[in-house]
């Protein structure tokens, strides 16, 4: 099976390297101490007894790898396919969790405006359109914006955390004038990564029978 750790391809290759956040028990305990390119380091699970920073992010980073195991390693019919009387394909996921991380950590978080594709969408006229134009891209583009995504969501949580802790506030507002803290965004994406993991779970197994909970270490 090809999957990258914790970015995830359509053909087999080596591991590669990503950004990913090292704890440092000196410092505050929901802080976090730096950022450096050391894929050993990415966690496989939340800790044992760790810190709170340690365990979202542990537990976020356990969601992505399962993802990326369900979803990798795909052709572009495989990426199309269908479960039942659903739409939802593996590329669909792929495309929306990537939209789902830059939104999150980019947008909210960071006050940064979102690059390309999403930039250039109408989304007023296609609410949807992450989903709906996933099959028209190649597996490659797809693995590609996923990993992308990712590895800014992961320098973005590491920038904050750097002078920070887990109650900073985005610098989002919802309409009634309350701001998220980093906490909530964690939460929020081990939420999502969680139910739509579940999803590719189904859709994986009914397109070469992949089954299992851990990808394989």
């Amino acid at each position: 099976m090809a999957w990258e750790r914790w970015g995830i391809s359509g053909t087999a290759s080596a591991r590669t390297r990503e950004v990913v956040v090292v704890a440092n028990r000196d410092r505050p305990r929901d802080t976090l101490d730096s950022a450096r390119m050391d894929a050993d380091a990415i966690p496989t699970e939340p800790p044992v007894a760790g810190n709170e920073a340690d365990t979202l992010i542990g537990s976020l980073e356990r969601q992505r790898a399962t993802f990326a195991w369900k979803a990798g390693g795909l052709d572009a019919d495989g990426l199309r396919a269908t479960v039942g009387a659903s739409t939802m394909t593996l590329g669909g996921l792929l495309k929306h969790l990537a939209l789902v991380e830059d939104d999150y950590f980019t947008r909210r978080l960071r006050d940064r405006r979102l690059g390309a594709p999403w930039d250039a969408v109408d989304w007023d006229a296609d609410p949807n359109w992450e989903w709906d134009s996933a099959a028209e891209d190649t597996p490659e583009s797809l693995y590609s914006l996923w990993n992308a995504a990712v590895a800014r969501s992961r320098a973005a949580v590491a920038e904050t955390l750097e002078t920070e802790n887990l109650g900073q506030l985005a610098r989002f507002t919802w309409p009634d004038g309350r701001s998220p803290s980093l906490r909530r965004i964690l939460v929020d994406l081990i939420e999502e990564y969680a139910r739509h993991t579940g999803h590719a779970d189904l859709l994986r197994e009914s397109i070469d029978g992949l089954t299992g909970e851990d990808p394989p270490r």
